[in-house]
């Protein structure tokens, strides 16, 4: 069982200002965890918005206990709304905020994730101060307890505000293009690890920083999108690199614009420069693979071609 509670919260009692761009940064994250790249479900999830409804501190706290309670594969919690720091710590500030009593504590939600049975907690946090989940009052900043299978993710550090631009916050527009397939490995799978290296590259060193923090063995998908590489393709690594250090030997015959191109060495050739186009495989003294044809050179694995190598060859692919 795979389950999400999406929260995003515009509207708020006066004198907090009003947001713009929060209930449509959850309906978009919302709508693309439900299903995987191929249409397949994914996430079940649960959407609470204001201001179409009031998202109160016991409603979201509610949810928020249901969300992590029980067993289950998966259990995600997104937010984007404001976001509070007092001295006891982060809030996530609720459509029946006031003074001291701002919304529910971020505290209370670390205890809640490390406490839940399932295999794997995400939080992903977009509003102000949101780094305070990762850096707790429960132990003066100084340390975040981290269950095994909890993964935190948040827009900007305790110190600093998450910012909106046309309608959308930043973290969150980038988490979008990193779920739809621009942080997928060659598999296709999207985890948090790879969410965050997606976000915290685009990000330049002025912007708000995201944080990150995690206690996991390996990483489980968040999502699937179809692989760069599809698995039968891929497999065949181990045909054309017998061994990691093999290398495989090319002539002109691989090339289809010569007269004596041999139709199995084109395919072959089709394949390694697909290899060759993601990083798994390098010419050998050459800079494109085309030469090391003509010119009767080689090819040879990169690390990373390595780890796919293994991968096929232990039958894990």
């Amino acid at each position: 069982m795979r389950k999400a509670l999406v929260v995003g919260i515009d509207a708020y009692p006066k004198p907090i200002p009003l947001l713009s761009g929060c209930v449509n940064d959850a309906n978009k994250i919302a709508t693309v965890i439900e299903t995987n790249g191929d249409g397949s479900p994914n996430l079940s999830v649960k959407l609470m918005t204001s201001p179409d409804k009031a998202v109160s501190r016991p409603a979201l706290r509610e949810a928020i206990n249901q969300l992590f309670r029980g067993p289950s594969d998966m259990a995600l919690l997104y937010f984007s709304g404001h976001g509070y720091l007092q001295s006891t710590g982060g809030y996530l500030v609720t459509t029946d905020a006031k003074s001291y009593d701002e919304g529910v504590s971020m505290d209370e939600i670390l205890t809640l994730a490390n406490q839940s049975q399932a295999k794997n907690k995400i939080v992903i946090l977009d509003c102000c101060h949101s780094g305070a989940l990762g850096s707790p009052a429960i132990s003066s900043g100084a340390l975040a307890q981290l269950s095994e299978g909890l993964s935190v993710l948040t827009a900007s550090r305790e110190s600093e505000s998450a910012m909106e631009v046309d309608g959308s916050g930043v973290f969150t527009s980038l988490v979008v293009d990193a779920l739809k397939g621009g942080a997928a490995d060659l598999r296709g799978n999207i985890t948090p690890g790879s969410l965050y290296a997606y976000v915290d590259e685009a990000l330049g060193a002025w912007d708000q920083r995201p944080i990150f923090k995690t206690n996991v063995s390996s990483f489980a998908p968040i999502r699937n999108v179809p692989p760069k590489i599809p698995a039968d393709k891929m497999r065949k690594i181990t045909q054309y690199f017998k061994t990691p250090q093999s290398e495989h030997k090319l002539d002109p015959s691989y090339e289809f614009t010569e007269k004596n191109a041999d139709p199995e060495n084109v395919k072959i050739m089709k394949d390694l420069q697909k290899f060759h186009s993601v990083g798994l495989v390098v010419p050998v003294n050459e800079e494109f693979m085309y030469f090391a044809a003509m010119n009767s050179k080689s090819c040879r694995l990169t690390a990373l071609g390595y780890q796919y190598w293994r991968l096929v060859n232990e039958k894990k692919l």
